[in-house]
This record gives structure tokens, C-alpha cells and sequence, in this order.
């Protein structure tokens, strides 16, 4: 190849799923005309992290998985060395596209003992399964990120949880999972996104950590997997200051932070990976075309995720870079594309594996579900229930959800159901409780992200103090331990469990763990402070 032909290698513009005919032919021109590496996928453009704020519909297409096949199969066909197809897909597919296998958040794996971790294998295993079966090569996860600031917008419910060790074990058997699966993972982002209360995507986090708190924490589990060979590791767009002469530059246009840490302190000589630079943390900072991808190769990336001006950049990088330099990177990605099989005419026959991801996802939730108080007994509520004084209360979920049928299959108590606060009649609902001694309370969390209190209206939190104060409440939360803290008298509940996700398999665990009470091996992932 000519040093042109090497720079299009490391160019990785993300593409759309569902997007328009003009569009994908745009993505053919670039990959015929600039010998592009590879291509990130992504769901759709509205439902691009940085194109939220504007509100834009995101229109679900049940097709996706089929149209990402055959994109797939469109644009290899367009070009003349053969594309590393990638994805972020921490939780699976599921994360971008539609009728495919879901596995749980890392949070939720977190909360599994460590004598489980082969469980996080086979997750990771499962998702290569699933992306293979695509045609996709390279997953963009897992995190390495420790999450100890709980107000972290857009870490959280991604992270492993707190403890380094744990974070760094998990993060391995995933990676491990994947590569035995035959597709390359990435650890991210460097170094260390945890510990911040900024949304990179929309503005610039700032580490204020220096270097010796950074190896004690935040870095260990990169070091861990530099130690066992890890594929690939996503560079933060986040500053850290005590690591770059006190400038508050985005560690992915930092030479400190990728040459002189990662590559010579740390010793690592695999593929570094920009994190996607249409994020505003970073792609409003140059006003020239191109500019913004040579900053971020010149600092020590390899490859340029979601580089917006690719015939720019790789012009820029052809004027300023030395053949040496280029080699390097370009001889990493190689080394990826030859790991994967790309130069090799391979069949593949992976598909996707619904009941293996139901049978796996009903395992992790039997050893992640979490009691976090307990003060009652079983029997009393058994004969409550006798004396019809035992209810349940289901919260942003009809009564018909799987929780509270399994559990009525054995108690047949009365159900009520908030789906919306809109429809449902909150003065006579409390007249109506008054008479029952014990609640059981489902409370499903709308969202993932704490942002506006995950989204759980005021009017949920007045009624839960209100029933917490006055009745013997068995409450079993799904979704994000984060939103514990937020729920008034929560330290009054009979009892607390924290069940993470509001799968079909994690609400069926739920209640027969109620129904037997038996056991909780899980443990939360992360400290809190409930009221």
C-alpha cells in the first residue's frame, strides 16, 4: 500500500443502521475512495449520545438486525482490504439493535460472587456469539472504569462497580469470553472514567487525581489487562491535569497521557482506539477539516472512531506524520484484522441464541439478586395474606408484569398497578391501603441514567414515604442500585431487594426468592446511603 493508502486504515467513521440510501452510498464512496479500516456501527442518527439534546424521534425498526447483516455485506463488497467491523455493545446487541439478545448491565454483574465470574465469561462469550453471527469482529467494550462518584452521569449502571479487583477480574473474563469466541474486545477509557460528574459526550470531564492516586485506583484494572494481553484500550475524553503539565487537555489528543504513560510507563504496544470524536468534549475544539484527526493520531491513537472528516484527516496525516509512525499503527491494525480472520475465507454460521441468553441471564439472576434489609418473617406475611391484609403494588409496570404473576400464583392477594401517575387516582388509593398491614412493592426504575432522578416522578417518592412510614412494605427495586439513595424512609422497608434488571428472568427469580425466602448471594457493586 502507499502511506495514503496505510492512513485510510486507521479511519473508522460510524455508520447507521437504519439510515438513508444517500447516506449509505456516502459510506461506499469513502470506502472505495480511501481504503478505509473499518466502520462503527451504530443504531440510527438521532439516537446518537450527542444528538439527544435535540430531541430528535428515534424510529424502532424490528428489521435492524437483518439490514445490519446485509450493510454488512454491502460494504465489505465495496472494499479492497477487507473492513474490521465494529460495534459497541457492552450489553449486547440489544444496545443497538432491535429482536436481539439482551444480557445484563455491568452493574449487575458486578453484584455477583467472585466464585460466579465464569458467568461474565459466558456473557461475553454469548455477545461475540451474537455479533459474529452479524458479521461484526470488534466489540467497543467492556469498562474498565471504577465507578466511585455516584453522581457519574454516563458511567454507573456501564461499570463492574466500585472495587478495582472486581472491575479488573470482570472486565477480564469478558474479554476472555469474547476472544475465545474469536472477537476482539477493548477496554475503556483511559485512563479511568469513574470518578467524574461531566457527560464527555457533551462536555470535557476533569481527573484531578495525580499520578500515584491514579496507578492505586483508577488504572489497575488497565493494568491488569496490559498484563494479559488485552486487544485493544479506548483513550477518555477527560482531562487530567497532573498528567499533562497541568492543562486541562482531553486524554485523547495527549501525548503524557498515550505515549508517555500508556505506551512507555505501562509498556503496552497494542491497538489504541480514540473514543468516538464527534463528541463535544472534543469535536467543537478545531475549525479546520482534519485537524482534530491529526491532533488525535499524533497524541498515540491508532485508530480514529467516528472521524467525521475522513479525506481531511487523512490528508493532514499525510503532510505531517513520518512513514514510521504511520507503520506502527497501521501494523497493529493488521495484527487485529489477521487475529479475526479477515484475510481468510471463512463460513460463518453463528446465530443469534435466544435460549441460551435466557437460560444465562436467569442464571446471573439467581446469584446477583441482593437483600439489603431483612426484618421479617416469612410466615407472619403467610398469615396476613390468610387474613386478607396483604396487597401488591406495582410501580411504572401493570400488574400483569411477571413479578407479581408469580408471586399471586401462591398468595392470591389483591394487585394495584401505577403505570402512569397521569392515570392512576393516588387520594383513593391510600384510602384503599389503609387497610392492609403488609405491601409488596415492585418498583420498576424507568430509566438507567440518573439523570432527573432516573426519571421516577415526585409524586412516586410521596407515596413510598408515605407507605413506608405506615405499613410493613416488602420492596424489591428493578433497576439501578443508584436510585436507592433517592427513595425517603427506604431504611423503614420490612424488606429490601435490589433485583437490577426488570428482565422476564430476573422478575421470576424475585418472586420465587420471595415465595421461598431463600437466600441472596448477591452483593451491591457499589456503596450507598439510603434514607
Amino acid at each position: 500500500m502507499t502511506l495514503k493508502q496505510k492512513i485510510g486504515q486507521f479511519f473508522f467513521p460510524a455508520v447507521f443502521i437504519n439510515d438513508s440510501e444517500e447516506n449509505i452510498q456516502a459510506t461506499e464512496e469513502l470506502i472505495r475512495k480511501y481504503n478505509i479500516g473499518g466502520l462503527t456501527f451504530f443504531h440510527s442518527r438521532a439516537s446518537a449520545a450527542t444528538n439527544y439534546e435535540s430531541k430528535k424521534k428515534i424510529e424502532f425498526n424490528d428489521d435492524s438486525y437483518l439490514r445490519l447483516k446485509e450493510l454488512i455485506v454491502r460494504y465489505q463488497k465495496c472494499a479492497s482490504t477487507p473492513l474490521l467491523m465494529s460495534i459497541d455493545a457492552e450489553w449486547g446487541l440489544a444496545m443497538r439493535v432491535e429482536k436481539t439478545p439482551q444480557y445484563p448491565y455491568a452493574i449487575t454483574l458486578g453484584a455477583l460472587p467472585e466464585e460466579q465470574k465464569e458467568l461474565v465469561y459466558e456473557v461475553g462469550k454469548q455477545i461475540a456469539l451474537d455479533l459474529k453471527s452479524a458479521g461484526i469482529h470488534y466489540n467497543l467494550a467492556p469498562l474498565a472504569d471504577i465507578n466511585n462518584d455516584p453522581n457519574n452521569p454516563v458511567i454507573g449502571y456501564r461499570s463492574f462497580g466500585e472495587d478495582k479487583n472486581k472491575v479488573a477480574n470482570f472486565a477480564l473474563e469478558y474479554l476472555r469470553g469474547m476472544s475465545n469466541a474469536g472477537v476482539l474486545g477493548c477496554l475503556k477509557h483511559f485512563p479511568g472514567h469513574g470518578n467524574t460528574n461531566v457527560d464527555s459526550h457533551l462536555g470535557l470531564p476533569i481527573l484531578e487525581e495525580n499520578l500515584e492516586q491514579l496507578l492505586a485506583n483508577e488504572l489497575y484494572p488497565f493494568i491488569k489487562g496490559i498484563e494479559n494481553d488485552v486487544d485493544s484500550i479506548m483513550i477518555g475524553h477527560l482531562a487530567v491535569p497532573a498528567l499533562n503539565e497541568g492543562k486541562d487537555t482531553s486524554a485523547t489528543l495527549s501525548k503524557n497521557i498515550i505515549q508517555t504513560l500508556l505506551r512507555e510507563q505501562l509498556g503496552y504496544d497494542g491497538l489504541v482506539i480514540s473514543d468516538a470524536l464527534n463528541m463535544h468534549s472534543v469535536s467543537k475544539l478545531y475549525n479546520i477539516k482534519g485537524q482534530l484527526e491529526w491532533e488525535a493520531f499524533n497524541a498515540g491513537n491508532d485508530v480514529l472512531c467516528f472521524a467525521e472528516n475522513v479525506p481531511e484527516g487523512i490528508q493532514t496525516i499525510l503532510e505531517n506524520a513520518s512513514a514510521e509512525r504511520i507503520d506502527e499503527s497501521f501494523n497493529r491494525i493488521w495484527k487485529c484484522k489477521e487475529k479475526v480472520g479477515l484475510f481468510q475465507l471463512e463460513k460463518n454460521n453463528a446465530k443469534l441464541n435466544f435460549e441460551k441468553a435466557s437460560a444465562l441471564n436467569a442464571q446471573i439472576a439467581k446469584f446477583s439478586i441482593t437483600k439489603v434489609i431483612d426484618t421479617i418473617d416469612f410466615e407472619t406475611i403467610q398469615k396476613a395474606n390468610q387474613e386478607q391484609k396483604v396487597a401488591q403494588l406495582s410501580i411504572y409496570k401493570n400488574a400483569e408484569n411477571d413479578f407479581s404473576k408469580t408471586i399471586n400464583s401462591k398468595l392470591h392477594c389483591p394487585q394495584f398497578a401505577i403505570e402512569s401517575i397521569l392515570d392512576f387516582d393516588f387520594v383513593t388509593f391510600e384510602k384503599i391501603a389503609a387497610s392492609f398491614d403488609y405491601l409488596i412493592i415492585s418498583l420498576f426504575v424507568p430509566k438507567a441514567k440518573p439523570l432527573n432522578k432516573f426519571e421516577i416522578d415526585n409524586s412516586i417518592f410521596e407515596l413510598l414515604e408515605k407507605l413506608l412510614a405506615t405499613k410493613k412494605c416488602v420492596v424489591y427495586v428493578f433497576g439501578n442500585p443508584y436510585a436507592l439513595p433517592l427513595i425517603p424512609n427506604l431504611t423503614k422497608a420490612s424488606r429490601l431487594i435490589e433485583v437490577y434488571q426488570d428482565f422476564s428472568e430476573f422478575q421470576i427469580n424475585a418472586a420465587n426468592q420471595f415465595l421461598s425466602n431463600s437466600e441472596c448471594v448477591g452483593k451491591l457493586p457499589v456503596s450507598i446511603d439510603i434514607q
